[in-house]
């Protein structure tokens, strides 16, 4: 918001000047992967097409909406891949447009591509080092803690808001659960399946 670029303005709680929607109606509604409608991602889509029109878009702190949440796993992991495929879709659609915008946003955006690549990479060197030698190395989990802290602190510092370091905390769930389920949606993006 700081830059006046949410990269995804969450569907139910976005709001839209109806003069901005209705010029990009059309390019929203055709809304194509590998030649097949895709029809999941959709508020991101809209936001980056925003975005790429030259509209701003804000968060409104003190805005209030109501939205359903996944209260159990199963639901939770759909969610979350769900979201998976959209962001590598729409990623490139991105990196064509952030260059016009904030310098920081293009590596928030390549990090939330690039970052759970590389915490994929450290994950795995460290399970084949358990394996082969029995422990794991003590640079592995200094360089997961880095990559975290790093991350977590820029965001905090453009901020000006430390609640920001709290998101490393979010870094178990995300190599133990969400890693797998982020190589699964990066194998499977022609799926549509809600």
């Amino acid at each position: 918001a700081r830059f006046g670029a949410v990269m995804c303005c969450c569907g139910p709680c976005a709001m839209y000047r109806r003069s901005a929607l209705t010029l990009l109606l059309d390019q929203y509604e055709a809304q194509f992967f590998r030649g097949k409608p895709s029809d999941f991602g959709e508020d991101r889509h809209l936001t980056i097409l925003m975005l790429k029109a030259g509209f701003r878009t804000e968060y409104v702190p003190d805005a209030i909406a109501a939205t359903v949440v996944p209260h159990s796993l199963g639901p939770y992991l759909r969610q979350q891949l769900r979201w998976a495929r959209s962001t590598f879709r729409d990623t490139f659609l991105a990196l064509r447009l952030l260059p016009e915008l904030d310098g920081y946003l293009t590596l928030d955006v390549i990090g939330q591509n690039l970052g759970p690549f590389l915490l994929a990479v450290s994950t795995l060197a460290a399970l084949a080092q358990l394996v082969i030698g029995g422990s794991i190395p003590w640079w592995t989990g200094l360089t997961v803690a880095a990559m975290t802290m790093v991350r977590c602190s820029v965001a905090a510092i453009r901020a000006r808001d430390l609640r920001f370091i709290g998101f490393s905390l979010h870094t178990p769930i995300n190599i133990f659960l969400l890693l797998p389920l982020k190589a699964y949606a990066l194998c499977t993006l022609s799926n549509s399946d809600w």
